[in-house]
């Protein structure tokens, strides 16, 4: 899972499918907790601006 965070506009909906509370928006920016984060791709469906992807989807 890879993340552009020039991309991102922060509307939080990533944290709120995250079945593994790996994400966390912290000043304006989302954290990502590489240990608790399984890849899943939950992620990638709901960000509306393509902030993530799967390495070699881009």
């Amino acid at each position: 899972m890879e993340f552009n965070t020039e991309k991102c506009g922060c509307c939080g909906a990533c944290i709120s499918v995250c079945p593994n509370r790996s994400l966390e928006l912290t000043e304006n920016r989302i954290i990502i907790n590489k240990n608790k984060c399984d890849d899943c791709g939950r992620c990638t469906y709901v960000c509306p601006l393509g902030a993530f992807y799967i390495e070699g989807n881009v």
